[in-house]
């Protein structure tokens, strides 16, 4: 079947995605723009999957676990993994090599994570736009080691992208290449013919959801699926 994904969303836990960006929310703006599945992945942090784990289950929206990882190299990195559990470990390493930055509300954004409801539980004491101290090399150790998609983020921005911090793509086993235009600009360089390109809506806010996104062919909407078709290259553009 083809499923219409959308892999790059952030809630109100990451620092500059809107207050009103709840799992609920983000769920709701899925199903009205026809995404089938759904990923969200805030920065460096996995706190909000436990709720919209439970919202995509009330609402039958198969949910990939994801986390925006920011390398030592600043370039931001879309990490999926297969199951809560996993995403929440990583979540867990990932804050433990955060710098001690407090973060600042009023400056730099709020991070709080909230439950099936909208209810705030709690707020994020570290800034979580920071580099974690792990480079790329280590980074996609650990991804792989747990099993998830290592996925560098909006490869044709200007900013926390590989290409803008290194200045190339290294040659690396990326399971895909996130880019918000198609085919990418050619500054970005050539680009291997086996690692498949897709898109996302990286949505900040809810009037961003689902505004860009990938099809893919697939048995069946989830983690397998979507490596079994990254894999195979069975991906269409959506318009």
């Amino acid at each position: 079947m083809k499923v219409r994904a959308d892999l790059h969303n952030h809630s109100c836990l990451s620092p500059c995605g809107d207050l009103f960006m709840s799992p609920k929310t983000l769920v709701e703006g899925a199903l009205e723009t026809g995404i089938k599945l759904i990923a969200l992945s805030d920065h460096n942090s996995a706190m909000n999957l436990p709720a919209m784990d439970k919202v995509c289950q009330s609402a039958g929206l198969p949910l990939i676990y994801g986390i925006e990882v920011t390398s030592l190299e600043e370039a931001h990195i879309l990490c999926l993994f297969e199951t809560l559990d996993i995403a929440m470990d990583m979540g867990e390493l990932l804050y433990s090599l955060l710098p001690d930055i407090k973060n600042n509300p009023e400056k730099l954004g709020d991070q709080v994570w909230v439950d099936a409801d909208e209810n705030i539980e709690g707020e994020v004491e570290k800034y979580l736009g920071s580099g974690v101290n792990l480079s790329l090399d280590d980074l996609i150790i650990e991804v792989h080691r747990r099993g998830g998609l290592f996925i560098p983020a909006h490869i044709d921005r200007p900013m926390f992208s590989i290409p803008s911090q290194l200045g190339f793509l290294p040659p690396m086993d990326y399971d895909a290449l996130e880019s918000t235009v198609i085919p990418p600009p050619a500054f970005i360089g050539k680009i291997p013919k086996n690692i498949p390109l897709i898109q996302n809506s990286d949505a900040h806010y809810p009037e961003n959801i689902g505004q860009r996104s990938t099809v893919y062919e697939m048995e069946e909407p989830g983690f397998q699926g979507l490596k079994m078709a990254l894999k195979a290259k069975l991906i269409e553009f959506h318009q």
